[in-house]
């Protein structure tokens, strides 16, 4: 029942304040531009850290070096935990997101605002040059880029095989892989509304050079994130 009522709280503080912030950070966007929406986004990442803390009892611990700079991360991806961890932990990560989101009314204008990679599903070669586009454009601003290779949140000890979108940013970006192992799903399992508390494990595990055969990429970066 406690859980029920913390998750309850958090719903109600979180959201609440989610829509206030999109609707400041439209105006706010116009005049400050995307410096000003990247601002205010880890403001929004850091107050969901906040909430998830103090009203559901989950926190963080980070192994590994958090890597910066231009870097291809993949991700394991059991919750939205992870995502609004990941715009609190790394500098200003592109993170490919399903296209749907980007379609969303005043949200969607944020998250390409933001500089999001959007990337259709079925959309084929065309999406595929469209992500591989944003995605360029990500790393010549500097920034790191975070890619959940198997596709979408699965449920705690699923491993489905990666998807080819990874394949294809790890041979036209020839950037190095940090894979991303974590355990959000036992305190924030997929399609649960009431949430444990508990510590995610997020560990950032060792680099894989660039260049390596595409088999040899994608069974190295599998093994990694599913080692949690």
């Amino acid at each position: 029942m406690m859980n029920l009522v913390r998750s309850i709280a958090f719903l109600i503080v979180f959201y609440s304040v989610t829509v206030v912030a999109i609707l400041v950070a439209v105006p706010i966007g116009l005049v400050g531009g995307r410096p000003a929406v990247r601002a205010i986004a880890r403001g929004w990442a850091l107050y969901h850290r906040w909430c998830a803390a103090v009203l559901l009892g989950i926190r963080t611990r980070i192994e590994g070096a958090v890597p910066s700079g231009p870097v291809l991360i993949a991700a394991k991806h059991q919750s939205m935990y992870e995502t609004m961890e990941l715009v609190a932990i790394l500098d200003n990560p592109g993170i490919v997101m399903k296209r749907e989101l980007a379609e969303i009314p005043v949200w969607g204008r944020l998250a390409r605002s933001y500089g999001l990679i959007p990337v259709e599903r079925a959309g084929g070669a065309t999406a595929l040059r469209r992500m591989l586009r944003a995605a360029a454009e990500t790393v010549a601003e500097g920034r790191p880029i975070v890619i959940f290779p198997e596709g979408t949140r699965v449920p705690v000890g699923e491993t489905p095989p990666l998807q080819p979108g990874f394949a294809g940013l790890y041979r036209a970006l020839d950037l190095p892989v940090v894979p991303l192992s974590l355990d959000s799903g036992k305190v924030w399992p997929r399609r649960s509304f009431v949430k444990r508390p508990g510590v995610v494990t997020m560990h950032f595990g060792e680099a894989i050079p660039p260049g390596l055969p595409r088999k040899d990429a994608e069974a190295k970066v599998h093994a990694a994130i599913n080692a949690l």
